[in-house]
């Protein structure tokens, strides 16, 4: 505890938070260690040895400024796994390379998460503790403040049949599969093997899949019927029963490969309203030909930056007139949908895998759907357009972001929306660590000008969504904005005027209602979030909207004298 006190201090607002107690212990390590301590940014990754008590010891440490992300992830299965990184995409490389060794269960971990430097929440450092001898052995995660952290105990991963067989689906439940194909309902489909997810076991969601495949290969208004369906399959939050998620991901993303890889290269013969690019047929890119073509391209052999990376070659997509754009095989590729120039309207790009850095970064018009978690540095200087993240987002968040429209489904690291101006227009379900909206400059919101909506809101094991611990834990909030609003989601009144700096607590009215409710209605579609079931309701008792959301408004130049 007194190396990762000395390293990340717990200060300020957090250090009021702690514990009596607390204040006093690390009161007397801060008058020892803080003269020493190193300013940011930084992180450390500690290995520690203890050879009297056989533990072995990983210390993740963040730099109480924040500005240097960290993250966390944790599996729990035949063999339990505790990683730590700058980014998910890395932690995620290496746990595919352990699951295609055979060592680990899947290659999405349980749980993944950001510390926030210093806090008296986490303490902004986490220890993973490796006991016992070569026998037996147990690792346990826990926090600044010895606090396990831990995963679901009562589900497990996908193990395939020996004979690498699946099961029959009756011909009741294929029918039915068809009779939606032909309806075009994705959403449907999606509402009817829900149950199927809950309490069928792994192998009856292999044997769904395998039949989602069959009926893709039917023709082409059937094959992005099921990858409409296998992308909410993967995207939206619901119950699993006792099979782990992150085996459910694998499935869906294996899926989701096996059916980009069989479209037919572009100049192929019997390529039609779909196309497909690899890294090796790359020269093969020409015009579209026919408007609402859609071109796929593999980025899985593409460099993740420089002259030829993905990037770039995706501004030449843009340029040759290909305006639907999915990507997949996404490994920590940078810069995607960066480049393209202004006002570039009518342009999607859907990404699935794991995008890199800056993602969606200066878009002037095209909407960026990434289909799981961004990194850091995302939607920076976004001027127009739109993007939707179905996952968590990394560091500075757009930054300096001018415009756009940006719905995230999951958490915000460290620093998200700093200088941002204009018009940008944001709800995010979960929470931010810290200095959000920093330097807001965004005008009047209910004139043209910018908001943020903060829900506070986490997904649940059994696929709803519930209230984190505060909706929102850090300080620094709204810190010497001069426009906009924040409008977060606190009908417990858990936010305190002392976490604001040049803001202030104002009265959430039916205007700002008016003008919030369009966006958590498009909210509400995309990720499931319902506005009456999950916003509204608090201890089971639907409130109206000035007592769930509370509004946090700049003060003008005059008070601050």
């Amino acid at each position: 505890m007194s190396s990762m006190e000395a390293l990340a201090p717990t200060t300020e607002r957090d250090f009021a938070m702690l514990p009596r107690e607390k204040q006093d212990v690390y009161k007397m390590i801060q008058a020892v260690h803080i003269h020493g301590s190193p300013d940011g940014p930084w992180f450390f990754i500690v290995a520690r040895n203890n050879p009297a008590n056989g533990e072995k010891q990983l210390l993740g440490i963040t730099d109480t400024s924040m500005l240097r992300p960290q993250v966390f992830a944790l599996q729990d299965g035949s063999v339990k796994v505790g990683v730590i990184a700058s980014e998910r995409q890395a932690i995620n490389a290496m746990l595919r390379r352990m699951a295609e060794d055979g060592t680990i269960p899947a290659r999405y971990a349980d749980a993944y998460w950001n510390a926030r430097g210093g806090s008296y929440t986490d303490g902004g450092a986490f220890v993973f503790t490796l006991k016992g001898d070569e026998g037996a052995k147990s690792l346990t995660c826990s926090d600044k403040f010895g606090r396990e952290v831990s995963v679901p105990g009562d589900q497990y991963h996908y193990e395939p049949l020996s004979g690498g067989s699946s099961l029959q689906l009756g011909a009741s439940v294929v029918q039915q599969f068809h009779e939606l194909g032909v309806a075009r309902t994705g959403p449907g489909l999606f509402e009817c093997i829900r149950p199927v997810l809950r309490d069928g076991s792994f192998d009856y969601v292999v044997s769904v899949l395998e039949e989602l495949e069959k009926l893709a290969s039917r023709d082409e208004t059937s094959f992005m019927f099921v990858v409409e369906a296998l992308t909410l399959l993967n995207d939206r939050a619901y119950d699993t029963g006792v099979k782990k998620r992150a085996s459910l991901l694998q499935l869906y993303d294996d899926a989701l490969t096996r059916l980009f890889s069989s479209i037919s290269l572009l100049g192929s013969t019997g390529a039609g309203g779909c196309a497909r690019l690899e890294w090796k047929s790359r020269a093969r890119l020409s015009l579209p030909g026919v408007d609402g073509r859609v071109l796929v391209v593999d980025g899985s052999s593409f460099p993740v930056e420089g002259r030829e990376s993905l990037a770039r070659f995706l501004v030449d997509c843009y340029q040759k007139g290909w305006r639907r754009l999915m990507v997949y095989n996404l490994r920590g590729h940078r810069f995607i949908a960066n480049g393209l120039g202004p006002r570039s309207n009518g342009l999607r790009v859907d990404c699935y895998g794991d995008v890199g850095d800056y993602v969606g970064s200066g878009v002037d018009g095209a909407e960026v759907v990434v289909h799981g978690a961004a990194q850091d540095q995302g939607a920076q200087i976004m001027k127009y357009g739109r993007l939707v993240v179905h996952g968590d987002v990394g560091q500075a968040f757009m930054y300096a972001a001018k415009g756009g429209d940006v719905f995230v489904l999951g958490n915000a690291a460290g620093r998200p929306l700093i200088n941002a101006v204009g018009r940008p227009r944001v709800v995010i379900n979960g929470t931010c660590l810290d200095y959000l909206a920093e330097s807001f400059m965004a005008g009047d919101p209910h004139k043209g000008g910018g908001f943020v909506v903060v829900n506070g809101l986490r997904p649940s094991v059994d696929g709803g969504f519930v209230e984190q611990a505060t909706p929102y834990p850090g300080g620094n909030l709204f810190s010497l904005a001069s426009g906009g609003a924040l409008y977060i989601r606190d009908p417990h009144c858990l936010l305190s005027s002392d976490q604001l700096n040049g803001g202030r607590l104002a009265g959430f009215t039916l205007e700002d209602w008016g003008l919030v409710k369009p966006y958590l209605e498009e909210n509400e579609r995309l990720f499931g979030v319902g506005i009456e079931r999950d916003l509204l309701t608090v201890d089971r008792v639907v409130l109206s909207p000035s007592r769930v959301y509370r509004k946090v408004e700049p003060v003008t130049m005059q008070e601050l004298k």
